[in-house]
């Protein structure tokens, strides 16, 4: 074969990088890294920015001045107003409502009526029960007008007996006659007994029909209309109703607070209670521990108190949400300038440790300012502070734990 001169040889050399440009391609590839690194590194400095450059939010609160003398503060707890004196009154029997005399409101009186069942079966019971009775009374009549001549009989026989013109047979059979009836009056007597006692029951069933108020009160509920079925045996989520209505004693209205089982031992019956309830913040309610109930509730940890109230008002309606302070015996007079009546009330939470001293933070100029402070007594959620601190200052109760000296802060509103 012959091979021409003119065709192309084929050199693999020519396939070959050379050094400078092989450099060139990572440089290139460097400057890119660097580019990337240099943006990540600006977003992440510019979220740190942000985030330190952000205010800590806390929670202020303004210190208070006991009352010089007086009582002070122990303990708080919160609860609700409860009636001693609340029923739902119900139907001794089960009936057809006919009468409903009272909405929700209406102030009722003991013996009042409420409601009205259908009684129609009951007064044909009874009805029938005093038939009974009167032709019972009916045959005491016939069987005494029997009685009267078998006693007559008797008589003139036992005189013609011993006149010898009749014979013993016949006055035996007189004095039996005499007998029978007085038997059979007695059995009629206690039939007639009997059907009073039946007249009694039916007349239950009538009154049974008529649904009173057991005690003078307030209507707080109307648990039944005209037209439906009551009965006092639930229905098992039938359409039968079990009240009629439910009733309060607005004048056996106390307040039940739950106690921590750790601060039971500041509350004793008679002692004086500040209550305010959550409807009238600005109004304090005159009040005294009734009772402290001899059992705990071993879920919350606590004890239930009962309080009553000094003077009952309109305004207390049961239910209502109410926040009570323990108070401790009445002060005559400030025992010295150094005492808790010279010192202020703050939260406890604002208390805070640093290096074995009690600090607190204050608030100036949106700063925060470290203070050193002298604490006395705990009185529930407060704290006495006898040295460091005066009325009116502004405490920050939460904020961040690494608060600082001069830092600037938001409060929250």
């Amino acid at each position: 074969m012959v091979t021409s001169s003119n065709t192309p040889k084929h050199d693999l050399g020519s396939l070959r990088i050379d050094d400078a440009q092989r450099s060139r391609s990572n440089w290139g590839r460097h400057l890119a890294l660097l580019i990337g690194a240099l943006i990540l590194l600006a977003g992440l400095s510019g979220a740190i920015f942000v985030f330190w450059g952000r205010n800590p939010e806390v929670e202020v609160a303004v210190a208070q001045k006991p009352p010089v003398g007086g009582r002070e503060a122990l303990l708080n707890a919160s609860g609700y107003v409860t009636p001693r004196r609340r029923a739902t009154i119900a139907a001794k029997i089960t009936g057809l409502v006919t009468g409903v005399f009272f909405d929700e409101g209406t102030h009722v009186r003991e013996g009042q009526v409420l409601a009205t069942l259908d009684d129609s079966d009951a007064r044909r019971a009874l009805d029938s029960a005093k038939g009974d009775r009167d032709s019972t009374k009916a045959a005491i009549q016939d069987y005494e007008v029997q009685l009267r001549n078998a006693r007559i009989v008797l008589s003139r026989a036992e005189q013609l007996t011993q006149a010898g013109i009749q014979t013993q047979e016949q006055l035996d059979t007189a004095r039996t006659a005499v007998d029978s009836l007085q038997a059979k009056i007695d059995l009629v007597k206690a039939q007639t007994t009997a059907a009073e006692a039946r007249i009694q029951v039916a007349q239950q069933a009538v009154d049974n029909c008529t649904i009173r108020a057991p005690f003078d009160g307030i209507v707080v509920s109307k648990d039944a209309q005209i037209g439906e079925m009551v009965s006092p045996i639930s229905a098992g989520g039938g359409f039968t109703r079990t009240g009629i209505a439910t009733i309060v004693d607005m004048n056996s209205n106390e307040i039940e607070v739950d106690v921590n089982e750790a601060y039971i031992a500041r509350v004793v019956p008679g002692q004086a209670v500040t209550a305010i309830l959550d409807a009238y913040p600005d109004w304090q309610i005159p009040s005294q521990v009734r009772t402290v109930i001899p059992s705990a509730d071993r879920q919350k940890a606590t004890v239930k108190v009962r309080i009553s109230f000094i003077k009952l008002d309109p305004r207390i309606l049961p239910d209502m949400g109410v926040k009570v302070t323990f108070l401790s015996e009445e002060k005559h007079k400030s025992k010295s300038p150094g005492d808790s009546a010279a010192g202020v009330l703050i939260q406890e939470s604002a208390v805070r440790e640093d290096g074995g001293k009690k600090i607190v933070f204050l608030v100036k100029d949106n700063r925060a300012e470290r203070r050193a402070v002298i604490v006395g007594n705990t009185r529930g959620g407060d704290a006495e502070i006898i040295g460091g601190l005066t009325p009116g200052d502004t405490v920050i109760v939460k904020g961040p734990a690494d608060l600082r000296d001069g830092q600037s802060v938001e409060v929250r509103k």
